[in-house]
């Protein structure tokens, strides 16, 4: 699946089969923020959900608690908007092939 393909899955009801990184991000772009919080909580520790879980509290507007998620996840703050941000983590934990 293209990210092009995962963000028009938006208008089903329910994510594609995916990891919880990925069902986060899809429940945040349909505007579930405290859905998509609890799929990336699940799996604390997992580079994949600590980096959504920064871009969950980007999107909240909490950068203190977005900055201590990124550096969970090995990953540089952000300072691309909230849709780039969510188009390149798509695009990175999407499997390949």
């Amino acid at each position: 699946m293209s990210p092009d393909e995962y963000r028009l899955s938006l208008a089903n009801a329910a994510p594609p089969e995916s990891g919880l990184a990925l069902q986060s991000l899809w429940w945040v772009a349909k505007g579930e923020w405290e859905r998509a919080h609890e799929c990336a909580q699940q799996r604390e520790g997992d580079p994949g959900c600590d980096w959504v879980h920064a871009h969950l509290h980007r999107v909240e507007g909490d950068q203190s608690n977005a900055g201590y998620w990124y550096r969970r996840a090995g990953r540089p703050v952000s300072t691309a908007s909230l849709d780039q941000e969510w188009t390149e983590i798509v695009t990175a934990l999407l499997p390949k092939g």
